[in-house]
């Protein structure tokens, strides 16, 4: 149970967190779309005491090095645990290292099917953006099957575009052919076998668009997508049927000869990162399964690179245990019997559940959990950069004011979103609708006599044009600016509105000085009136 506090005491109202997804602390050049957009909501929180900078990237959120951007899995991870945890490019990298990895039971059961004569699959992420997966971790278990003796290795290349250069994948093909070419000239048949799109194919999340991830069995199980001679000719080709698509669009395809998956295969999904990696586990796993016509399911060992859900045990089997969360805030107000409310629209729910929970499906108390979904639209987020924002804040207001909740944690998915489609000025809008929905939100919080928190998970609408290694923004041959469609390192933002503080306390600026995210859990419970636990990271907070 968690103690009262002495010198905070609770507020009439609630509690209200809001993590404005992908909004970050840029330059303020031309590439911020942040800064560009017009923002009165933000600029008139931003005072003396009540705001500063957070770290949301590196090992403040638990990745191998500051040179890693941020993710909203580990941003939420840190937001709801109030702790620095290894993350899954960590572990991962760390049981290949050791070695670990490949004495597990699932890695031996791979290697029996490829010994026996089966056809190895590799699916997954290829590229280095240590977001979702890492080129190197499919080498290192390429050589592993290799060494082994398997002579079917096959890779299903989901391109990314998203967590790198947007049209970036030739390069990550190119040193992928290489490599593959590598273990050829020992005698293995190696290639890349089937490909297309993240973001049209296999890897939907939260049950957006089972349609993508139909589309995706269809490409690497049943080999069921338009044939090319090799990666390079298909992605060539379809950039030049569609002009300006970016490498996460590309539709799917399939690489004669095919090579579908058959009875007696393994198949390993080498993303770390769960909510993409879900739901074609389940295709996968479920004897019963009615989401779409898998048309057949042939016998194929599956294996994920982690438990992408550690409540459901989905998937079956796995290489890597996932970081062990212990406490998450969730945890520590239901053990409490605080009421709290969580709320965003599709594209971010499972973020503020299972990611803020510490990887766990469900509530840990129905009696004081109230969780709700707002229902993402199904089109392109650049030609919507509202988003489901006012749906949200009317159901969030709603809720608040029957008084029933005494913390509340709100997404707002727009800045990231929007902000992976690299659209500048549907960006700049995207940043204003979610401005505009906090106006609406912090005078109905000061009108219930709550406080309001303003964070967010990581950087990404705040850079959305490359830059080059001086940090000046890229031009192409024509002057235009290029593109930038991944998360940022910059810091986020970190804001307190309540109208009650007086001169009872502010943000310690020495305390602040190099904080992180997971700060904010501590902070957060200091402000209902508690005590934070010892073992999380210190409350941002100092009291007169």
């Amino acid at each position: 149970m968690l103690r009262s506090h002495a010198r905070q005491p609770a507020p009439k109202g609630p509690v209200v967190l809001v993590v404005m997804d992908g909004i970050g602390r840029g330059a303020g050049d031309e590439a911020d779309a942040v800064k560009i957009a017009t923002t009165p909501t933000l600029d008139r929180l931003w005072i003396p005491g009540a705001s500063t900078e957070l770290r949301a990237h590196g090992k403040a959120v638990g990745l191998p090095s500051d040179d890693d951007m941020g993710n909203s899995e580990v941003g939420h991870n840190a937001l709801g645990a109030g702790k620095v945890y290894d993350q899954g490019a960590v572990l991962v990298g760390r049981a290949i290292k050791s070695g670990k990895m490949f004495e597990g039971t699932p890695w031996r059961q791979v290697i029996e099917r490829g010994l026996r004569g089966g056809a190895l699959h590799f699916l997954g992420l290829t590229s280095d953006g240590n977001v979702h997966s890492h080129l190197d971790h499919l080498e290192a278990m390429l050589a592993a099957a290799a060494q082994a003796g398997c002579k079917q290795l096959y890779v299903h290349a989901l391109l990314d575009g998203r967590d790198v250069a947007p049209t970036s994948a030739l390069e990550y093909v190119d040193r992928m052919e290489r490599y593959l070419a590598n273990l050829r000239s020992s005698g293995i048949d190696a290639r890349i076998v089937s490909g297309g799109g993240r973001m049209q194919i296999t890897m939907d999340r939260y049950e957006a668009d089972w349609a993508m991830v139909e589309r995706g069995w269809h490409t690497h199980v049943l080999a069921d997508a338009r044939p090319f001679t090799s990666v390079t000719e298909a992605v060539n080709t379809l950039r030049g049927e569609t002009p300006g698509i970016t490498d996460q669009d590309l539709p799917a395809f399939t690489i004669s000869p095919s090579r579908p998956m058959n009875d007696g295969d393994a198949c390993v999904m080498f993303n770390f990162r769960g909510d993409r990696a879900i739901e074609i586990s389940r295709a996968f796993d479920d004897a019963v399964f009615e989401k779409f016509d898998r048309v057949r399911r042939p016998d194929v060992f599956y294996a994920g690179m982690m438990e992408y859900d550690g409540d459901l045990h989905i998937p079956k089997s796995y290489l890597v245990s996932p970081p062990e969360i212990e406490r998450p805030m969730g945890e520590l107000l239901a053990a409490s019997h605080i009421s709290q409310l969580a709320i965003s629209e599709t594209q971010k729910y499972g973020h503020v559940t299972y990611f803020w929970n510490g990887n766990r499906s469900g509530k840990f108390d129905s009696a004081t959990e109230t969780y709700i979904e707002i229902p993402s639209d199904n089109v392109p987020f650049d030609q919507r950069p509202w988003m489901k924002a006012a749906e949200i804040t009317d159901r969030l207001i709603q809720e608040l004011r029957t008084g029933k909740h005494r913390f509340a944690r709100v997404n707002y998915a727009n800045g990231d979103m929007v902000g992976h489609t690299g659209k500048f000025d549907a960006t700049v809008l995207a940043v204003e609708a979610v401005d505009l929905e906090l106006g609406r939100l912090a005078k109905a919080v000061e009108d219930m006599q709550g406080i309001l928190v303003v964070t967010a998970d990581h950087g990404n609408a705040d850079e959305m044009f490359q830059r080059d290694k001086k940090g000046k923004v890229l031009r192409d041959k024509d002057g235009q600016t290029v593109a930038k469609t991944s998360h940022t390192l910059s810091p986020v933002p970190f804001l307190i509105d309540d109208p009650m503080r007086g001169d009872r306390y502010e943000i310690d600026p020495a305390r602040a000085l190099g904080a992180g995210i997971a700060n904010v859990t501590a902070t957060c419970i200091e402000l209902l009136g508690f005590v934070p636990p010892d073992d999380l990271e210190s409350s941002l907070l100092r009291f007169r």
